[in-house]
């Protein structure tokens, strides 16, 4: 099954470290091989290292396109990854997040700290202001976000988010059910004021 001519290439946000379950690691290689064999291409923050270096490790294996964003002051020989199908270099993280997210049709959020939560958050945001039409999703791992997902369920409930709004983010421990949702993905512009 290819992938939908919508979603050529997905953006994966996940940690720059790998957990401290060996399982995240597992998971990440899977969803790295799965998005090559299905001919989408990955687009991330650039390194090597990490659950980041793992999608893309697993990702060029399975003969797939990988594109690194990365900001200079990360270029470090450690930290870039030096085998990508395309790397580029940027000046900082604003420039970092917004050509990650223009290379991109579809956002993926594996397990990862606060840098994976704020560039989650941010194209989000961008979905529910109307700057993109693109699906986004949080891979729930072995229960990772599980709790997060509860709580933006709760923050329907207090009435500080709406529920077209907590609908543009898709969770799911199923990759493939993640990117059958990404195919199907269709966006409605969201009243973020509304009730």
């Amino acid at each position: 099954m290819g992938g939908h001519p919508l979603v050529r290439r997905i953006c994966v946000f996940c940690g720059s470290s790998s957990g401290a379950d060996p399982g995240y690691a597992a998971e990440a290689a899977a969803v790295g091989r799965l998005l090559a064999e299905r001919g989408i291409g990955v687009v991330y923050g650039g390194g090597q290292v990490g659950l980041m270096g793992v999608v893309a490790d697993a990702a060029l294996e399975a003969g797939g396109e990988v594109t690194g964003v990365i900001p200079k002051h990360l270029m470090r020989e450690e930290i870039a990854h030096h085998h990508l199908t395309e790397l580029h270099v940027v000046d900082d993280m604003h420039e970092r997040k917004a050509t990650m997210a223009r290379l991109s049709d579809g956002f993926l959020a594996l397990p990862g700290g606060a840098g994976t939560l704020e560039e989650l958050f941010e194209v989000w945001t961008w979905a529910q202001l109307g700057l993109h039409a693109k699906p986004v999703g949080m891979l729930d791992v072995r229960g990772y976000y599980t709790k997060l997902a509860e709580f933006l369920d709760h923050m329907v409930g207090e009435g500080f988010l709406n529920l077209p709004s907590r609908d543009l983010v898709t969770v799911s421990p199923d990759p493939e059910v993640l990117l059958t949702a990404f195919a199907e993905h269709s966006y409605t512009p969201v009243d973020k004021w509304a009730g």
